[in-house]
Order: structure tokens, then sequence, then C-alpha cells
């Protein structure tokens, strides 16, 4: 039934949650998997009380920005490719830099034809979950690719 699964993860112990179901899902059934980390560009504030005023980085704490996301995103999928190396499940590595996490995710998901996604989620509900947002939601509700949610 599932031949490939996505399973993203950002190196949190929270997120490991995750990858570990989601590699003895893999072993269990015999499927390959996709481990993925996505990094974000450094963010840039624009000014709310006057137009035209904000923040915007100079360029060399952009390139160091970026240098120390790719290097934490080595670090995640190199730990995450040791677990899927220790249960016995082919595992490729996949960095998106300069992205909207849930949106590479599913990205990803459609173009790699993933048969499910196994992602982790904090379980919060109501307000709580409205101002701190959800990538997993936002996974849910923009894929076409199954999800199985692990809290």
């Amino acid at each position: 039934m599932y031949k490939l699964i996505l399973i993203p993860t950002d190196g949190s112990e929270f997120a490991q949650k995750g990858v570990n179901h989601g590699l003895n899902l893999a072993k269990s059934v015999g499927a390959k998997v996709i481990i993925i980390t996505v990094t974000e560009p450094l963010p840039i504030y624009a000014g709310a009380a006057t137009a035209g005023a904000g923040w915007a980085p100079p360029p060399m704490e952009t390139v160091e920005y970026e240098a120390s996301q790719t290097q934490a995103a080595e670090k995640t999928l190199a730990d995450a490719r040791t677990a899927a190396d220790r249960l016995g499940v082919d595992a490729e590595t996949v960095h998106i830099p300069q992205a909207h996490p849930a949106e590479a995710i599913v990205e990803v998901a459609n173009s790699r034809h993933c048969s499910l996604i196994v992602m982790a989620s904090h379980g919060r509900r109501g307000l709580r979950r409205l101002l701190l947002g959800s990538q997993t939601s936002e996974v849910l509700s923009n894929s076409s690719v199954a999800v199985l949610v692990v809290m």
C-alpha cells in the first residue's frame, strides 16, 4: 500500500516522534522514505506605522544565516539517516532551503509521488493553535497525499 513515505523533520525532539513512527512504519511495510527538512528565509520585517519603513538584514547577515541553516539541516538529515540505517530502511534525504515548510512538504510529496506523509503535531487546539500556527495543519489542508499525524 505504501511504497514511498515522506517524513518531514525540523530536527527537534518533538519532530523525532514523527521520524521514528515513519521509519518504523516503512520498515514494517517495506517502503522507502524521503526525509525532508525545510529552512525558511531570514525574515524581513515591514514597518506597520509608516509606509516603506522596515528592516532588511545586511547581505553578510543573510549569508551567515543561510550557512547556519544549511549546517543545521545537514545535521538534522544526517541524524535521521542514521536512524533509518539502523532500521535497515532505504532513505533519501532532501533539504529545501528558503521555503515555507508546509508548501515545500506538499510540493515534494506531489512531485515525488509519495503515497504517505508522516509528521508530528503538537496537538494544540483552539486559540493556542490559531496563534502559534501549524505546519501540520497546513499540510493537512493542502495535501492530496494521505497524511498520518503522530502526536
